[in-house]
């Protein structure tokens, strides 16, 4: 008869989650599994000589005092290792919530009191929230809540895993907002208060409260110019052997890409009855000296200047979530710039054999143009700025999640970085090569035409800026949430990131109670 007073009894009680069934004392689970019971008390087969008491509501919201079979208790004043009872808590939520688990109850209560560190609470996991632990672990009405933060940059509270619903009564949970100061690693960081991920979640008169986003990280300069280009080098003297210096290079690309090198242009040959003309430099326009005997028309010609890169695109669109939190996009580099063009090669002279010429026909070659200077090289692109970091309450990734009487509020958006200046260029050779020299013996004879110098470098163009940071309520991938229940605060978008004009600037951060995600 005790087996079925028993089996009256909870079918009396129900299966609500906020009920328990106390047997001498002990609490057994709804599904009446040995496995569920605290340990030492009775399996069923001890229940024929047990006595079953009345049930318990185990809601604080509902009871006048929390009993203390109901679950796993929790004060910033307890003590690591305690046995989670009343008497002695236990002194970190992420203690409790393992304790629930191991323990079967699935339910925690929390002083009204702060508790710092980032919290992970599974499916099957009730927080209970609120209680004034001074009287009696009661509720205090939803005039006081436990506080959930973390250190700066963390997310406090994730909600995921497990088999069920987890539930969270009479809770705030805030995300400091971002200080960056002299913390590089926190440029661009997000608050993001909770991430729920794959899991079905009631949040009952609770508040969500993301900080301030942080300002992205500014677009870096490169410092010195690029490479500058390097003078030319002298002509074959007259009434020599042949052959010459090289052309002056400055490699400014790479083995596989060499349309960023600044090449001088070679000099023009000198012959026995004429001179060759020069050869014009790279890359660029004609400006090679003619081979001639009129001083204006074989000095090779400066080489022109590269154009700028052009400037980065500013970031566009929403970013990307994920576990780990936001993501947002950073402006595009700027453009390289064109390098300097080579100075134009001088002309070549004619020589000849005779009286104030050269003593010998087979040396007797004309003197020959000088080479151009090398150009410099382009400069290199500004990089773009970081994107803002964003101030987000809930970030829902493929969770289902319901609100009753909860606060959603965000601080600012996070300003977008600068697209960093670009690099400016090379400098070019200041002179080119001297024409080929002539023995004052060879009074007939000429020296050769000189080079040109060569063209500076094109400055590299600005990056682009960063995406604003966004002020969200919840972002979502997957099912979009109902916000009935929830009342939305929002701050302030951030502003993107500045760049060389409004058409390269970053896009400004999104402002929205419910924004979904790609």
């Amino acid at each position: 008869m005790m087996r079925k007073s028993f089996w009256m009894a909870w079918f009396a009680v129900g299966t609500g989650a906020g009920f328990a069934t106390v047997v001498s004392g002990c609490f057994i689970n709804t599904d009446l599994s040995c496995e569920h019971t605290q340990v030492g008390c009775p399996t069923s087969g001890e229940l024929e000589g047990g006595r079953v008491e009345a049930s318990v509501d185990c809601r604080p919201s509902a009871a006048a005092e929390v009993a203390e079979v109901c679950g796993v208790f929790v004060s910033s004043a307890g003590t690591e290792g305690g046995a989670g009872t009343k008497a002695a808590p236990v002194k970190t939520l992420a203690e409790a919530v393992k304790h629930a688990q191991e323990g079967g109850t699935g339910r925690v209560y929390a002083c009204a009191e702060a508790f710092e560190g980032a919290v992970e609470v599974p499916a099957g996991v009730t927080v209970f929230g609120g209680l004034d632990c001074q009287k009696g672990w009661r509720w205090a009405e939803g005039t006081r809540k436990t506080r959930v933060t973390a250190p700066m940059g963390e997310v406090p509270l994730r909600l995921r895993g497990g088999e069920g619903e987890a539930r969270l009564e009479d809770v705030e949970v805030e995300a400091k907002g971002i200080m960056v100061g002299g913390d590089a690693a926190l440029k661009g960081a997000s608050s993001i208060a909770v991430v729920a991920e794959g899991i079905r979640v009631s949040l009952v008169r609770s508040t969500l409260v993301a900080g301030d986003g942080a300002a992205g990280e500014e677009g870096a300069g490169h410092g010195a110019r690029a490479g500058a280009g390097a003078d030319g080098t002298a002509g074959r003297p007259a009434c020599a052997a042949d052959g010459g210096e090289p052309q002056v290079e400055n490699l400014c690309g790479t083995a596989d890409d060499v349309t960023d090198d600044s090449i001088g242009g070679l000099g023009g040959s000198g012959r026995v009855y004429s001179g060759g003309g020069g050869e014009s430099g790279l890359p660029g326009l004609e400006n090679a000296g003619t081979g001639a005997d009129v001083e204006a028309q074989c000095e090779g010609k400066a080489g022109g200047d590269g154009e700028s890169g052009e400037g980065g695109d500013g970031a566009r669109g929403l970013g990307s979530l994920s576990a780990a939190g936001y993501v947002g996009a950073k402006g595009a580099d700027g453009g390289k710039g064109e390098p300097g063009q080579g100075g134009g090669g001088g002309g070549g002279r004619s020589g000849g054999k005779g009286v104030g010429q050269c003593p010998q026909a087979s040396t007797g070659s004309g003197a020959s143009g000088g080479n151009g200077a090398s150009g410099g090289c382009g400069g290199a692109g500004g990089r773009g700025g970081g994107a803002g970091g964003a101030s987000i309450a809930l970030v829902s990734l493929e969770a289902q999640v319901v609100f009753d009487d909860v606060v959603l509020r965000t601080g600012r958006g996070g300003v977008g970085g600068s697209g960093g200046p670009g690099q400016n260029g090379g400098l070019g050779g200041a002179e080119g090569g001297k024409g080929g020299a002539v023995d004052p013996a060879y009074t007939q004879l000429k020296e050769g035409c000189p080079g040109g110098a060569g063209g500076n470098g094109g400055k590299g163009g600005q990056g682009g800026g960063g995406l604003g940071g966004h002020a969200i309520g919840v972002a979502f991938r997957g099912v979009a949430p109902s916000l009935e229940g929830a009342v939305v605060t929002l701050g302030e978008p951030g502003a993107g990131g500045t760049s060389a004009d409004a058409e390269h600037a970053g896009a400004p951060g999104t402002r929205a109670d419910l924004a979904a995600f790609p």
